[in-house]
């Protein structure tokens, strides 16, 4: 796995562009905002109800493509 619970978002969105569609599949469409630059993985996923185990393999699967 490359992406991690731990991992900000930003980093992530960075290093990964092609995860920002997959965020907002799962309901995160606020990569923009200012939270987004301090949270990670799972602090976002909480904050939005989102399943943590399904948005990480999915993000996962898009940067093994």
């Amino acid at each position: 796995m490359k992406i991690t619970k731990e991992m900000s978002i930003t980093e992530i969105v960075q290093q990964y562009p092609q995860t920002v569609e997959i965020f907002r599949q799962h309901g995160m469409g606020c990569l923009g905002c200012a939270a987004a630059r301090f949270e990670n993985v799972a602090q976002g996923a909480a904050a939005h109800g989102i399943d943590l185990d399904s948005l990480l393999t999915d993000l996962n699967k898009s940067v093994e493509e």
